[in-house]
Order: C-alpha cells, then structure tokens, then sequence
C-alpha cells in the first residue's frame, strides 16, 4: 500500500491523507501613550489558511473546528499480456482499466493551548468513500463494459497532534513552529475487508477489488515537521518540510509483514490581505512517496521506486467576528498520482 495526500488529505486520503501551510498576520491595536506592550503580547493575530495556523492557541485557549473536505480522484491503467511485432502494433491481451474513487470527510477538531508556544490537539473524521471500476478487454468482441464499484463509511483513523513555537512572532522577522503529529489506525483497514478477485476469460487474475470500502490505512504513522512563517506586510510567506514515517505490521493472510512507504513532504506559499477580515492565499505542496515493501508479495508497482504527488494549492480565509472564522482551500494535481480535485472547508471557533 502507498500513501497519498490526504490531506488532507485530502489522503490521506487517507491518504490521508497532510501537509500544506499559510497565514495572514494583521497588528494588535495600538497601545496607549507611554506604555511599551510586553512581549508576547506583540504577536499578531494570524488567520488560518490552509490547515495549520502561523500561531498557535493561546495559554488555556480552546478550539473547536468542524470541517468537510471531499476529494476526487481518478486513473486510468493499461496490461498488455501478449508481444508486439511493431511498435504500434501489440498482439494478445490489451486490458483497460478506468477507477473512479470519492472520498468525504467529516471532521471534529479540538486544539488546547498549554502555554503561548505550546499546543496539543486531536481530530477524529468520519469518513464515506466510494469508487467504481470500468474495464474492457480491448481486442475481445465485446461492446460492454465491465462495471463494478463498492463503498463504505465509518470512523477514520484518529490524529493527535502538538505543537510548539520556538520563537515569537513580530513582524518583518520568520518564526518556526515545530509540530508532531500521530495517526492511530482507527478505521477500518484495508485488510479487514473482504476483495473479490477479477479474473478473464482464461481464468488468469486480473487484480483485486474492495467489497466494501475500508476508511482507514490500516498502519499506525508519525508525521515531525517543520513550519517557517515570515510575515512581510502585506503578505506572510511560509514553508514546511516533514516526513511521514508508516510503521510496518503483520497483516497476515499469507502476506506477512507490510513496511508502507514512507513519504518527504514539502510546501511552499504565500497569502496576501484583501481587507482586515478576508485573505487569500496561493501555495504548492508536493510529497515524495517511498515503495512499499512486502514480505511475501511483490510490490504492486515494482518498476517505480517512488511516487511523486504535487498540488497546487489556493485558498480563502474570512473573518466573522474576533472569534470565529471560515478557511476554503481548493488542490488541483499537478501530477498523475494526486488527486484531481480536493476541496476542504473549515470553520474555527476560539473559546
């Protein structure tokens, strides 16, 4: 099993899917004549963006965040089982493939703050997922397609996640914020559902397809990262480096042990105001996914020994009140293995 984006994603997903960042820095209100702010009482108040904040929670601070993101992704795959006597020209088999998957996601986020450079959190999503399958045996005499989908929903694989600030934030200088993040294997895996086998004509198997959809990896994973925040009125620029590290299991059924690949992520960006309560964003995330690893099967993809999955990134962030606010972002892939589309909304509330 590979993962994606996901994050978000969007998979994140499942992949999961995790991993883009923005903010817009505004000042605090001006202090009275004679009196120097403390400092941390400078910082400026940063409205999110995309899914991590450039501050953090303040010191006995609550955030409530509900969110909905859906993701759309489709492939197409082409198996040759025969020779070809010109370049053009194949004899034998020709197999094509066209896989369809939507995945929805409904999320509760609570963030805590212990102190006003340290935050720990935790997300628990319900996810719905569905994914049709369309092949067709290009030289057989055959007119219809083969159709086949399933679908499935439950509890997602739970996060938690903390995050610290290692230096203040005052404008015209970068600060960094340091965050680990740990997915616990909540859903359902994908070996613990039942898959039927697709077979031709002849008998010979084709590939495996879910009966139902599973709504988690299956794999507990640790996710350390590395934000860099630096706000240039009227624009803040960001950055994040991480590295997704899946941790290997015994899945059983004959297949033994499992090591996912591991996936280095990177993302850049920046965000700009419109006014004191709307800013928009533009970034580009891009991760670069490790092969997976079998103990008694060969990888599903042995001529690659990587995946790269780049996304462009735009994003919408509106101000309701001090309190409340609303972030959109929209993914686009930029590569084969992203998704299509991915769309997330989020609305933060500060208690």
């Amino acid at each position: 099993m590979r993962f994606t984006r996901k994050r978000l994603a969007i998979a994140c997903s499942t992949l999961p899917l995790l991993l883009t960042q923005a903010a817009w820095a505004q000042g605090q209100p001006p202090e009275e004549v004679g009196e120097r702010p403390p400092q941390e009482e400078a910082q400026p108040d940063v409205a999110a963006v995309f899914q991590e904040r450039g501050l953090l929670t303040p010191k006995g601070g609550w955030v409530v965040e509900p969110s909905l993101q859906y993701v759309h992704s489709s492939s197409t795959t082409v198996a040759i089982d025969g020779f070809t006597i010109l370049p053009a020209i194949a004899i034998g088999l020709i197999d094509l493939t066209e896989v369809q998957r939507d995945t929805l996601t409904a999320a509760l986020s609570f963030r805590y703050g212990l102190s006003n450079r340290m935050e720990v959190g935790i997300r628990i999503p319900y996810v719905w997922r569905d994914e049709s399958l369309r092949r067709r045996e290009v030289l057989v005499g055959t007119s219809a397609d083969q159709v086949t989908g399933s679908d499935g929903h439950g509890l997602g694989d739970v996060e938690l996640a903390l995050h610290y600030q290692f230096n203040r934030a005052v404008t015209g200088k970068p600060f960094f914020i340091g965050n680990l993040r740990v997915k616990a294997p909540t859903g359902t895996s994908p070996f613990d559902v039942d898959r039927e086998l697709i077979e031709d004509d002849d008998g010979r198997p084709i590939t495996e397809i879910f009966i139902e959809q599973p709504t988690g990896s299956g794999f507990w994973a640790i996710q350390p990262s590395l934000t860099m925040t630096y706000p240039t009125d009227p624009a803040v620029i960001y950055g994040n480096i991480s590295y997704l590290w899946n941790i290997e299991r015994d899945v059983g059924d004959d297949i033994g042990r499992i090591n996912p690949g591991d996936a280095l992520g990177i993302s850049v960006g920046t965000g700009i105001a419109l006014n004191n309560q709307t800013s928009i964003s533009l970034g580009y995330d891009h991760s670069m996914v490790f092969k997976t690893r079998y103990e008694n099967a060969p990888p599903l993809d042995p001529s690659f020994d990587r995946i790269q999955v780049g996304t462009f990134l735009w994003g919408l962030s509106h101000r309701f009140s001090p309190r409340t606010s609303m972030n959109l972002s929209v993914g686009i892939g930029a590569t084969s293995a992203a998704p299509d589309t991915q769309v997330t909304l989020r609305i933060p509330m500060r208690f």
